[in-house]
């Protein structure tokens, strides 16, 4: 037979790793006669590419292969069963899937099926305290809000057994990934879901009975199939907490006062006259009192107890307008190049609400609705950093331009504060809520199989509130006042005299010296101490008191117990 007349083989043959795209011998085609007799197809040096049948004299049409050489179009996948040269992400249950296969080898007869039922694509609605997980996404071997959302939704028959192995297989999405630790009053996950089962009069309830109290399932809604909340979510709206001590200006010869201090004595003596004599005076909270002998645990007591003055709120305030409108915010994130177009957000709107006092402690909220928020990373470090440049520059008087200049395109290390203030109050989808309104619900009733209800946070907004209250605010000040986390941190500031920190000087300007450039050694760098990051702490940890907390920060000191995080972004870039 001609090579020419080689009919098309009727089984695919394996390509091995490495051969060359070149057209089928005469022995690839006794080998495929093999394989369709046999029905197992071999491993061969065939090609990536097929010939199809073609007149005597033509040149055979070639069909693209995978790297497994298996056909890339959907034809024939059924008899493929899958597509083995795309390997699946492992599951949690591929070990027991595997052992139950190897049973079935054995002669045992699988389990029954239950009854199906039908799926729906659906957004949830719901509420979490993210104290004691490690984020909102599923990982293996960690305890995540998805995670167990997941497993709630299995027991409660909204989810099948045959899905439960693998969220993928339901499709599961989130309208905003948190970090460890991080609250939520309001998320949106979606999922292909079973929303009605004879069995199960209450799906919602049924749910909730299978989750535990610090998070909820407020509702869900039919979406359509192609909704992917991370991509249709228009705003995100963030909350941040934080004690109004931290307004108080840095300890009089703490080490990031000393350092301004010198800055302002070697910068031009004819514009630094009166700035130089501000930075030396002393702030009425530190007046009369002997620091020499002041205990930790004493400063923390008074300051607990300082209220600030309506100036500085009103000062707070007008720095915070610095971030609305469309910026640059490169030096607000992890792992970003000054350049990087993802850097350009949009804030709508900030609003800082008047201080309250819970308990012995005056706290302050900062309201974030913003575009986005960096969209490929956690949605944490942003923020964080944000409010850190934000109370930073307020406590050290430096000018609000200084804002203006972080968006520039020098670089500089802004710390993060702390992750326990953080709280993602709900994601906006305004867009999809328009086109279902006025395209797909259009001359519709609400009792219509294709009616499709608007993302409303709103409509669980008591329900909701009592939620912040119990699990999240509570839960945040009973473990300041345990531990003191944010005097902690704002401590581990002022101890830092390197020049990192040197654009909070009263000229608002970035020193040379504070800028961070590749290639180039700071002596001195701030370093970052991941304790911050946490939003639970063990109650065992020394004595489980605020001293205890504050002491180990005090032995373990900024340098040894800390991390140098642009350092090493640059050093990760270089590499």
């Amino acid at each position: 037979m001609a090579e020419d007349d080689v009919q098309r083989p009727t089984k695919r043959s394996k390509i091995e790793h490495g051969s060359s795209p070149t057209a089928m011998t005469n022995d690839d085609v006794m080998q495929n006669d093999d394989t369709a007799m046999t029905g197992e197809p071999e491993a061969s040096s065939s090609s990536a590419v097929a010939v199809e049948h073609a007149p005597a004299g033509q040149p055979g049409k070639k069909k693209r292969r995978d790297a497994s050489g298996w056909a890339k179009s959907r034809r024939g996948k059924e008899s493929d069963k899958k597509n083995v040269g795309r390997k699946r992400r492992g599951t949690r249950n591929d070990e027991t899937s595997a052992e139950g296969a190897e049973g079935a080898g054995e002669g045992r007869s699988a389990a029954p099926k239950g009854p199906r039922y039908p799926k729906r694509q659906c957004a949830l609605l719901l509420s979490f305290c993210g104290t004691g997980c490690s984020g909102m996404q599923i990982q293996p071997n960690a305890r995540t809000i998805e995670g167990v959302l997941f497993d709630a939704l299995v027991k409660a028959g909204a989810v099948s057994e045959d899905n439960a192995d693998d969220p993928v297989k339901v499709n599961l999405a989130r309208a905003a990934r948190t970090d460890a630790g991080v609250h939520a009053a309001g998320n949106v996950v979606s999922l292909k879901m079973i929303t009605s089962r004879p069995d199960v009069p209450d799906i919602l309830a049924r749910v909730n009975e299978e989750l535990p109290p610090e998070i909820r399932l407020w509702g869900y809604v039919r979406v359509q199939n192609s909704f992917n909340p991370r991509t249709l979510c228009d705003s995100r709206k963030y909350t941040y907490f934080f004690p109004s001590y931290l307004l108080i200006p840095p300890r009089p010869g703490s080490n990031l006062m000393r350092s301004l201090q010198r800055y302002a004595e070697d910068a031009n003596p004819d514009t630094v006259t009166t700035t130089a004599s501000s930075m030396t005076s002393t702030h009425p909270f530190w007046e009369g009192v002997d620091l020499a002998t002041e205990s930790l645990q004493d400063t923390l007591t008074r300051k607990r107890l300082w209220r600030v003055p309506s100036e500085q709120v009103h000062e707070l305030r007008s720095i915070v307008t610095k971030y609305l409108g469309t910026h640059n915010f490169h030096n607000f994130t992890v792992g970003k190049e000054v350049n990087e177009r993802s850097n350009f957000r949009h804030m709508k709107a900030i609003e800082i609400a008047e201080p309250a006092v819970y308990g012995e402690t005056e706290w302050i909220s900062v309201l974030f609705h913003g575009q986005s928020f960096m969209l490929h990373q956690m949605l944490n470090n942003h923020q964080r950093k944000m409010m850190a440049a934000l109370v930073l520059s307020c406590r050290t008087g430096a000018p609000a331009s200084i804002i203006d200049e972080l968006y520039g395109n020098q670089s500089v290390l802004i710390p993060k504060m702390p992750s326990l203030g953080l709280l993602l109050e709900y994601p906006i989808f305004e867009t999809y809520n328009s086109k279902v309104s006025n395209e797909i619900n259009k001359n519709l009733d609400p009792s219509h199989e294709g009616y499709r209800p608007p993302i409303d946070f709103e409509l669980y907004k008591e329900q909701i509130a009592r939620f912040k209250q119990t699990h999240i605010y509570d839960n945040m000040r009973k473990i300041e006042d345990q531990f003191g986390i944010f005097d902690a941190w704002i401590r581990s500031v002022d101890k830092y005299g390197g020049d990192d920190l040197l654009y909070l000087n009263h000229q608002g300007i970035i020193p040379p010296e504070s800028v961070v450039a590749k290639g180039r050694r700071r002596e001195n760098p701030f370093k970052e101490q991941k304790r911050f990051d946490a939003t639970a702490f063990p109650s065992d940890s020394k004595d489980g008191s605020a001293e205890a907390f504050i002491k180990e920060g005090e032995e373990s000191g900024v340098e040894e117990d800390g991390v140098d995080e642009v350092g090493q972004q640059l050093s990760d870039a270089e590499c």
